[in-house]
């Protein structure tokens, strides 16, 4: 990941090609350690590309990922109507509980 946010800096400061000893001088200059392996793998494929049109094809590909994010709480949501259909009832007798804090020994301006 290293190498490849010093290419993508190199690039952001107009150099559009960046080689190996561009992205070694500037690793080098922040005391990174530099992996030779990867830097020669980033710039063999990077080789006569445009990072605008990597980023944007990286994009695409991530937007087909599923986020997980509304498929759980859906689940929990259908889980709790069928365990008994009290779901709604259990959500506010625990939302008044998480409010009644009752200041914990101390309030806002003291």
């Amino acid at each position: 990941m290293k190498h490849l946010a010093a290419y993508l800096l190199l690039v952001a400061g107009g150099n559009t090609t960046p080689s190996s000893d561009d992205i070694k001088k500037v690793l080098s200059s922040v005391g990174v350690e530099v992996d030779e392996s990867r830097v020669s793998s980033l710039i063999k494929a990077m080789e006569g590309k445009n990072v605008a049109e990597v980023i944007a094809e990286g994009s695409s590909k991530l937007a087909t990922v599923p986020a997980g994010g509304a498929a759980v709480a859906g689940g929990v949501a259908a889980g709790g109507a069928a365990a008994g259909g009290d779901a709604p009832a259990e959500e506010e007798k625990a939302e008044e509980k998480e409010e009644s804090d009752d200041d914990m020994g101390f309030g806002l301006f003291d």
